[in-house]
């Protein structure tokens, strides 16, 4: 699916699949996905008889970094159900796609979430000033692993 190119895609250009069965039906773009990443730890480990007085540096667990949805409020409840149904002891795990794409809006990359499941919704901040800005929610995931497909 990617294909390497002299100029970077724009990050501005991006559709998110919940996995929720309905993959093709969109209920609202996001605005923002952020947080995808991942850190691995190391050991450090040397034998007695090394010859050399350093360490060497193993690898061993890692952590994936929870990735955060922002969309504006647009009446659909999915989001706040999701976390619902989790709160009530439902299994939440679902695989969470996130497809970047190009300017004619194929498919140029993707990012799959094992096992993801809701670990925060933010609901709108609501100011009465006039300011004009938009209602927004945020849904915080947690995960098993990332996939770049």
């Amino acid at each position: 699916m990617a294909t390497q190119r002299n100029n970077p895609y724009g990050a501005f250009n991006f559709l998110v699949s919940l996995g929720n069965g309905s993959e093709t039906s969109v209920i609202a773009g996001f605005s923002d996905a952020s947080g995808l990443g991942s850190e691995i730890n190391y050991s450090e480990y040397r034998n007695g008889n090394d010859m050399v007085n350093t360490v060497r540096k193993v690898a061993n667990t890692f952590k994936q970094e929870d990735v955060t949805l922002k969309r504006g409020l647009i009446g659909s409840t999915d989001l706040f159900q999701w976390v619902k149904d989790v709160r009530e002891g439902g299994d939440g795990r679902r695989t969470v796609t996130i497809t970047v794409l190009d300017e004619a809006r194929n498919p140029v990359a993707a990012f799959k979430l094992t096992n993801a499941q809701p670990k925060k919704w933010v609901g709108p901040t609501l100011a009465a000033k006039g300011g004009g800005e938009v209602a927004m929610e945020e849904l915080h995931l947690v995960h098993e692993g990332v996939e770049y497909v």
